[in-house]
C-alpha cells in the first residue's frame, strides 16, 4: 500500500456580526493586534419543518495594519466577512488554570457595512514578509 500525505489545508471564511468593540493591543514589541468575536447565524429547518437559527460564536485575531483598522472602523453590530486559518493556544486565566482557545487568525477582512467607507486598502505583506494580511472593502 503506498504512502499517502494529507495535504496542509487551513482555510477559513465565515461571516458574522461583531459581538463586542474590537480590542486593540501592542506586543511588547510594539506589533499592533485586534481581538474580536463574530456571531454567525445558520437558518434551517428542523425535521418538523420549523425555521430555527443557530448561532456559532468565533474569536477572530488580526495583526498588524489589518489590527489598526479593525480597531479604527469596527464596532459591536459591524458586520464582516473573515477569511482566515485557524490557529490554537493556551490561555492562564485569573485563577491559574490552563484553557486552549481555537481562534481565526484574520488573513483578510472585508468590512460589509454601507456605512464604513474608509478609502484605502491594506496589504501587510510587506511587514510579515510571508503572510497576506488583507483588508478588503466592499
Amino acid at each position: 500500500m503506498a504512502d499517502y500525505k494529507m495535504p496542509d489545508i487551513n482555510i477559513v471564511m465565515v461571516a458574522g456580526n461583531l459581538t463586542k468593540d474590537p480590542v486593540r493591543r501592542e506586543t511588547s514589541n510594539g506589533t499592533p493586534v485586534a481581538n474580536f468575536y463574530i456571531a454567525s447565524n445558520r437558518r434551517f429547518r428542523d425535521n418538523t419543518g420549523q425555521w430555527r437559527e443557530d448561532v456559532c460564536y468565533v474569536g477572530v485575531v488580526a495583526w498588524y495594519k489589518l489590527a489598526e483598522s479593525c480597531a479604527e472602523f469596527l464596532r459591536k453590530g459591524s458586520t464582516v466577512m473573515v477569511e482566515g486559518e485557524l490557529q490554537s493556544r493556551s490561555l492562564r486565566s485569573s485563577d491559574g488554570v490552563f484553557r486552549n482557545v481555537v481562534e481565526i487568525k484574520a488573513h483578510r477582512i472585508q468590512f460589509l457595512d454601507k456605512n464604513i467607507q474608509p478609502d484605502f486598502s491594506v496589504d501587510d505583506r510587506s511587514e510579515t514578509g510571508t503572510d497576506d494580511y488583507t483588508l478588503t472593502m466592499d
